[in-house]
């Protein structure tokens, strides 16, 4: 029997699927696409998807791979620069389809099966597991299924799970084509239309490439041709600027759901499967992989049998409010993006706030994940949160995570795991920059503890980690 049935091998499918093979959970991800989707649209990777790749070893592959950007600017568009102090001052810029192939190919290596051209028609579930059907007939036993598949999820649609939220109301052509006119005259009109229009964008991308962003006023056509584009530009601009030889066209609307339950029994969401928005401040690939993040060690624990009764509910009691709270922050995003004369008159008004640090880095924390806080109780304001990439006397912190454990980090050195030591690495550090004595952190990089006792540790592990194994 397969352990985990995943549906879907975009972003959230193969993450999801790399993590639960850390801790040799048997996974088949199922594709219904035979071929990746050609469509290289540029995404962004930010701040906290980059260090939670550098926790599992993949940031130096995707660095290479990427272009880095300044972090500022990305809330509704503001040009603010970043302001002094953050950990990170860029985001990466880099293909979607670059992102899939890698996290598949992480997925692969560490023993996960993928199945492209393979879709899943059907499931039924009992107390024993999931038995998938797929479009071809083929029936397939696994303990757990998730939902990856997308904003139009078939798991979800058969889970009967509710998905309400707000349709889309306006349409967006963007992509990303060659054009002949000089740079400067197209720099120059982009920034002038910008000036009223905030649905408007057209930026160069490399060299003599552009990305366009424009209304998708009285254009059906899905996909979008070159022609659709072109005549949006001459209506908005007086010109196309000569644009020719696309590289990829897509549409996007500003639809917002989010769905009631991310898990029903053994079949959970995880992804667009479980929210959609619109693409502003870039966060949709963030928000899956970060789901991933957190979904896959707890249904390893799960799984393998040691996880504490309510640690799998943690998943949607974590993610919901979060994924709530990026709904939330793109619907703000898309008012200030129109050009009537209210959403306008507070765009400006922000923009005058933004020049405070504290406001500017409040949204961009808002929209890298940043300055996430997950709810674990009273505690110190660090309990809940993510800790940075610290320099240890045995090297960055985040390198010793690679394999999806926890991690006991110890100034005190009188701590010990014993009883966890399966499942929780100890690293001793009495010279660690950290304003704490002792510090717990989950296999996702978040804090479940801080002090300097040993039962109060005790208590915290059996919480996030089961009952301690049997000592010889």
């Amino acid at each position: 029997m397969i352990d985990v049935v995943i549906s879907g091998c975009g972003p959230t499918g193969a993450m999801l699927a790399a993590e639960l093979r850390l801790h040799g959970v048997r996974v088949l991800v199922l594709e219904k696409e035979t071929e990746p989707v050609p469509l290289a649209r540029i995404v962004s990777l930010h701040i906290r998807s980059l260090e939670q790749l550098a926790m599992r070893g993949l940031l130096e592959r995707v660095l290479e791979r990427g272009r880095q950007r300044p972090v500022g600017g990305i809330f509704a568009g503001i040009p603010k620069p970043a302001p002094a102090g953050l950990d990170s001052a860029y985001l990466l810029g880099i293909p979607q389809p670059v992102v899939v192939r890698l996290l598949e190919d992480h997925a692969i290596e560490l023993g996960a099966q993928v199945r492209h051209g393979c879709a899943v028609a059907g499931f039924e579930q009992d107390e024993d597991g999931v038995t998938v059907e797929l479009a071809d007939g083929e029936r397939i036993r696994s303990r757990y299924l998730v939902g990856c598949d997308g904003a139009r999820s078939t798991v979800r649609k058969l889970l009967g799970v509710g998905f309400p939220g707000e349709p889309s109301r306006t349409e967006t052509l963007m992509g990303e084509m060659s054009a002949t006119a000089p740079q400067e005259e197209i720099t120059a009109k982009a920034a002038e239309i910008r000036e009223t229009d905030k649905r408007f964008m057209l930026g160069p991308v490399g060299e003599g490439v552009y990305r366009v962003v424009v209304p998708a006023v009285g254009i059906s056509a899905e996909p979008p041709v070159l022609e659709d584009f072109k005549h949006q530009l001459r209506a908005i601009a007086g010109t196309d600027f000569g644009m020719h030889s696309p590289n990829w066209l897509s549409r996007f609307g500003d639809a917002t759901r989010l769905a009631e339950q991310y898990r029903v029994g053994r079949v959970l969401l995880a992804g667009d499967a479980a929210h959609i928005h619109p693409p502003t401040g870039g966060q949709g690939l963030n928000l899956g992989v970060q789901d991933a993040f957190n979904l896959g060690w707890k249904l390893a624990a799960q799984v393998r049998g040691w996880a504490p009764g309510p640690l799998l509910d943690t998943y949607q009691a974590e993610r919901r409010p979060v994924a709530a709270d990026v709904l939330d922050n793109t619907r703000a995003q898309m008012e200030l993006s129109s050009a009537e004369a209210g959403p306008r008159a507070v765009r400006r008004l922000l923009t005058e706030l933004m020049d405070f640090d504290e406001v500017n880095r409040r949204l961009i924390g808002k929209i890298t994940a940043i300055d996430l806080r997950y709810d674990f109780g009273e505690g110190p304001d660090l309990l809940g949160r993510r800790l940075p990439d610290l320099d240890l006397k045995q090297g960055r912190l985040y390198d010793r995570l690679h394999q999806g454990r926890g991690l006991l980090l110890d100034r005190t050195d009188r701590l010990n795991i014993e009883g966890w030591a399966d499942r929780v690495d100890l690293l001793a550090d009495s010279a660690a920059v950290l304003d704490a004595p002792a510090i717990l952190l989950r296999p996702d990089g978040y804090v479940a503890w801080i002090g300097e006792d040993q039962h109060d540790l005790d208590r915290h592990l059996a919480r996030w980690f089961g009952d301690p194994a049997a000592l010889g």
